[in-house]
């Protein structure tokens, strides 16, 4: 069954102890992406166990941390980065300021402006990423 919460699409299920959950879809999906391609990354590796996948996440990426680090054990289940870490490295949002010649963090109510200067700015420069930073294999030995 499906709900709406604000603008998040939720799945609702239940946990081991038969208690409803929400299940954040939209990390989820995201995540089942990062999964696959940590299993390619497996299979090209020669590798059958994950250990750590690692995140870099964009405050303005639309994806939430703290759902990806809920959902991140739903969408490794019965895959090789079963029981693997997930380290989430939070990006801050930021734009390059011509007339400051600077690159300045911004929030989330940003208004097209430098936060420095005022100045009219839409030349964001970082806080969009949602990238796979690294992943950590156990690559047997033989190989």
């Amino acid at each position: 069954m499906h709900e709406q919460r604000g603008e998040r699409q939720r799945l609702r299920t239940t946990d081991r102890f038969g208690e409803c959950q929400t299940v954040p879809v939209h990390e989820l999906a995201l995540l089942s992406s990062v999964v696959k391609a940590v299993e390619n990354a497996c299979s090209a590796a020669g590798s059958s166990e994950v250990k750590v996948v690692a995140l870099r996440v964009g405050a303005l990426s639309g994806a939430m941390p703290a759902a990806l680090d809920w959902a991140w054990p739903l969408a490794v289940a019965g895959s090789v980065a079963e029981g693997a870490e997930l380290v989430l490295e939070e990006v801050p949002a930021a734009v390059w300021c011509p007339a400051c010649d600077t690159e300045r963090e911004i929030d989330a109510f940003y208004t097209w402006q430098c936060p420095g200067c005022g100045q009219p700015t839409a030349d964001l420069v970082r806080g969009r990423e949602f990238l796979v930073s690294y992943v950590e294999l156990e690559v047997p030995d033989h190989l």
